[in-house]
């Protein structure tokens, strides 16, 4: 008995992806995404949502995947819950290696996203969400004239903290070492904000509060000494790592391990593409995740065709 080979097959189910199946779905074409966990990546442990076309109020993180995923069930999109240990790309057909059993396919989007890196402390995990943010563009107006800590020195954590000032009355930026390793322009203007409070040779310990965010431990590394600091919010800014250790070799990678891809969403194997935050790309929200995985199904799908001919 020969093993199903479907047209299409999804890796991830957050937006890019969820996305990328409706679009498949409804152009009739046999799909599958496949999800180690619940739909919704990232965007489902965002408490609101408020830069999402279509939701003037906002929406929550939960209620907008649930959404998507069920308009994608809705044209035909099947999906399964497993894990992806590893995939072969190297013949016409593709073979994703799940944690139980195989799955082949004519062609693949991979739509794994990314994580923010972690700085492994006490109360991170338990107020993600729910005052701590990886993301200013997303999160930034809910601080409204409070204040926040920001946590990096690299140019997205200075950048993303010169932005918070917007919004935010006062922003701590914790930094491990005596001076910032942005860029010059972004050091002078994090210097010169008056908003911008900078914690020289710092690093955070701890986080905690009841419901949300309301505390933050602050150490000096040269000397010790750990203070308290009253915050209604933390941003982590320390990097993002690509969701994608399945791949080894498979595909070129940028210096950072992102997939890159050119505009029609094509990887450097014919067949595979890529859409949403793990591609190499400047920026990563919602609305560009959807646009990416629409795109990245239409050109799957004109493979596909191309192929029977």
């Amino acid at each position: 008995m020969v093993d199903e080979v479907y047209d299409l097959a999804i890796i991830g189910g957050g937006p890019a992806g969820l996305t990328a199946g409706m679009y498949a779905a409804r152009a009739r074409l046999n799909v599958v995404m496949i999800e180690k966990l619940a739909p919704g990546g990232q965007v489902l442990v965002t408490d609101w949502v408020e830069n999402y076309p279509g939701f003037p109020e906002g929406v929550s993180g939960a209620d907008l995947i649930q959404r998507m995923t069920d308009q994608a069930v809705h044209f035909g999109l099947k999906i399964q819950t497993d894990e992806v240990m590893s995939v072969d790309i190297s013949d016409s057909i593709k073979n994703i290696n799940l944690y139980e059993g195989v799955v082949h396919a004519k062609a693949i989007i991979i739509a794994t996203g990314a994580s923010p890196k972690k700085l492994g402390i006490p109360g991170e995990d338990m107020f993600y969400g729910r005052g701590i943010s990886t993301c200013a563009t997303c999160d930034a107006p809910f601080f409204r004239d409070k204040v926040v800590a920001a946590v990096g020195g690299g140019d997205t954590a200075v950048q993303e903290s010169i932005f918070l000032t917007k919004f935010a009355k006062k922003v701590y930026l914790v930094h491990r070492r005596d001076q910032l390793r942005a860029t010059g322009i972004l050091r002078e203007r994090a210097v010169r904000n008056d908003r911008i409070e900078i914690l020289w040779d710092s690093v955070l310990t701890g986080v905690s509060g009841l419901s949300n965010v309301e505390a933050i431990d602050v150490k000096n590394v040269k000397t010790g000494d750990i203070t308290k600091l009253s915050v209604d919010g933390c941003f982590i800014w320390i990097g993002i790592q690509p969701n994608a250790t399945f791949l080894e070799d498979d595909l070129k990678l940028d210096e950072y391990g992102f997939i890159i891809t050119d505009q029609e969403m094509k990887t450097s194997v014919p067949g595979v593409f890529a859409a949403g935050d793990i591609r190499s790309t400047s920026l990563r929200q919602i609305a560009t995740a959807v646009g990416e995985g629409a795109l990245a199904a239409v050109t799957a799908e004109h493979y596909i065709e191309n192929m029977s001919k």
